[in-house]
C-alpha cells in the first residue's frame, strides 16, 4: 500500500522545485523544469531527493555538467540530506513537454 507524503515531504519538494527553476541549459532562456527536462522529484522520509531527468539530446553540451550543478543545488537546500540525479533517455524529450511559459518564453504559442 503506497503512503501519502507528509506534509513536511512535500514541502522540501516544492523548495526543490523551486531550486530547479534555477538551473538553465545555457543555450536555451528556460529553465530546465519549465523546459520538461525533470521527469520526477521524490524525497524520501530521511529527507533524500532523488530526480530524474534528460537532456534535450544526448549530445547536449552540457551532458556532463548540468546534472552535477542540479544535485550540487538540491543537496545545498536546508533540510536535504542527499540528492541524488539520475538522468534517464526514456521517454525522449521533445518540445511538447515544455510548460505553455516555456512555449511563451521561446515564441512556440
Amino acid at each position: 500500500m503506497e503512503t501519502e507524503p507528509s506534509a513536511h515531504a512535500e514541502s522540501l519538494r516544492d523548495r526543490v522545485i523551486e531550486v530547479l527553476r534555477s538551473c538553465y541549459d545555457p543555450e536555451i532562456p528556460v529553465n530546465i523544469y519549465e523546459l520538461g527536462l525533470i521527469y520526477e522529484v521524490t524525497v524520501s522520509a530521511e529527507n533524500a531527493v532523488q530526480i530524474r531527468m534528460t537532456l534535450t539530446s544526448p549530445m547536449c553540451p552540457v551532458a556532463g555538467s548540468l546534472p552535477p550543478e542540479v544535485e550540487e543545488k538540491v543537496s545545498a537546500l536546508a533540510g536535504v540530506k542527499e540528492a541524488k540525479v539520475e538522468v534517464v533517455w526514456d521517454p525522449p524529450w521533445n518540445p511538447s513537454m515544455m510548460s505553455e511559459a516555456a512555449r511563451l518564453e521561446l515564441n512556440l504559442s
